[in-house]
């Protein structure tokens, strides 16, 4: 059977859908979707949505633990895992068949492989799009060859956990990392985590120490510029979702052996390129998301992904191509405790450009509303400026920061000075104004 469609995407989680979205709606251009996994990808079922679905239980009940007028809450195992399993749809994507049909997407089952010029084979199938192949593959964990053979935990075993190991061992110290430790220690697992350099190295370092602080807090061991030379695991293995691989797992450490129930990797992931013929890209073949190697983050795959879909949709029509303005920011959200809110530039990144680049400092709990969130606030924010008082950074690190992103991520995107900035009025008493108390840095 042959097809031909104006555009076809590989890969359907949320970057593939968006740029699907963004090129068929209000066209009358036609386009397929291709996935062999569950549509929604890893986003979807494995990663954002079900480790905010395991996080945010967690964080309320440590704020009621430092919150007066309320009782101190426990983490009710079943109720945790129901509500990932809510989140998750159960790991049954009808509801993502569903909306695409609604949106003139034809989806297409099976593993697809760019095999030619705008040419796609799914199986026997083969697929040919008049305009464009978009890929958006994503991306996979990256498992060292030495802890390959003991069948470790990957990121969607610790989402999709059902059996939380007594001991479990932890390679990494990013993101991934830091949030399933977080949660595995509420459900009960005694954590370690082996981290070959600092925890969160790509943070400032006052928020990366914050989180240190709070794991350590939690019970999670922390073993700081150590690598895992070896690990074994005797006895047959399994790779049942969520369930310990097998046996316990040794790991051989500066000359030490170590015993765990279960080991999790997560010490980054590659690009999922195998469905790409080798050679140089031809122009009508686009990567977008974790697969072009740009930041592994779901909100910046997807808008990368609106902004193709837009300019193949422009082509496909014959009409001016919008351009994206340069150089805009990437905000990310750790769901910590605290959390960790960046974008932009860290003054350390800052300062490689701007000499006079500066950062502004404050703590938290000098905003009344961040003060109010919690009994004894633990937190800071710092806002990175350049020599032109443009602001072109910040970060938070705290309760509910999260929500405090955005209006940064505006300033950097609007080329907001500071002196802009002192007409934006924050609404009291709400954590918005430690934006405020940033700016009053600038008058000691």
């Amino acid at each position: 059977m042959n097809d031909v469609y104006d555009l076809i995407v590989v890969g359907a989680g949320p970057v593939g859908e968006n740029a699907a979205q963004y090129f068929v709606r209000g066209s009358g251009l036609t386009v397929a979707l291709v996935e062999a996994e569950l549509l929604g990808g890893e986003c979807s079922y494995y990663a954002c949505m079900p480790s905010k679905a395991l996080l945010r239980p967690v964080s309320v009940a440590a704020t009621t633990r430092d919150l007066r007028g309320v009782r101190p809450t426990t983490i009710d195992r079943d109720a945790l895992l129901a509500r990932r399993d809510h989140w998750v749809s159960h790991y049954d994507d009808s509801g993502q068949a569903s909306w695409a049909e609604s949106a003139g997407i034809d989806v297409i089952r099976g593993r697809g492989r760019v095999a030619g010029e705008r040419r796609v084979t799914v199986g026997e199938r083969t697929l040919t799009a008049r305009h464009a192949v978009v890929v958006a593959t994503g991306s996979s964990p990256a498992i060292p060859p030495e802890l390959a053979g003991v069948r470790p935990w990957t990121n969607r075993d610790a989402t999709g956990v059902v059996e939380a190991p007594a001991r479990l061992a932890i390679i990494g110290g990013g993101v991934v990392a830091c949030e399933a430790a977080t949660w595995m220690a509420a459900l009960g697992s005694r954590v370690t985590m082996f981290v070959r350099r600092r925890l969160l190295d790509r943070l400032e370092p006052f928020a990366a120490q914050l989180v240190r602080e709070s794991l350590t807090r939690a019970g999670v061991e922390l073993r700081l510029g150590e690598t895992v030379e070896s690990a074994d695991r005797p006895g047959p293995g399994n790779d049942r979702l969520g369930r310990p691989h097998g046996g316990p797992v040794r790991l051989r450490v500066a000359g030490e052996s170590l015993e765990f129930d279960e080991l999790l990797v997560a010490a980054g992931r590659v690009p999922n390129t195998d469905v790409l013929p080798p050679g140089e890209r031809p122009g009508w073949l686009h990567l977008v998301g974790d697969v072009s190697g740009e930041p592994a983050l779901t909100h910046w795959g997807k808008y990368r992904a609106r902004l193709l879909g837009a300019r193949l949709r422009a082509g496909a029509l014959g009409r001016p191509i919008p351009e994206p303005p340069a150089d805009v920011p990437v905000p990310q959200v750790i769901f910590t405790d605290p959390e960790v809110a960046t974008v932009g530039a860290t003054l350390a990144q800052a300062r490689a450009d701007d000499p006079h680049a500066r950062a502004l400092d404050v703590e938290l709990r000098s905003a009344s509303g961040a003060a109010l969130l919690v009994d004894h606030p633990r937190g800071s924010a710092r806002l990175v400026v350049g020599g032109d008082d443009r602001v072109l950074g910040a970060t938070f690190a705290g309760a509910e920061v999260a929500e405090l992103l955005h209006a940064a991520t505006v300033a950097i995107v609007g080329r907001l000075t500071l002196e802009q900035l002192w007409h934006a009025v924050p609404s009291y008493p709400t954590a918005g104004e430690v934006w405020l108390r940033l700016l009053e840095e600038t008058l000691a």
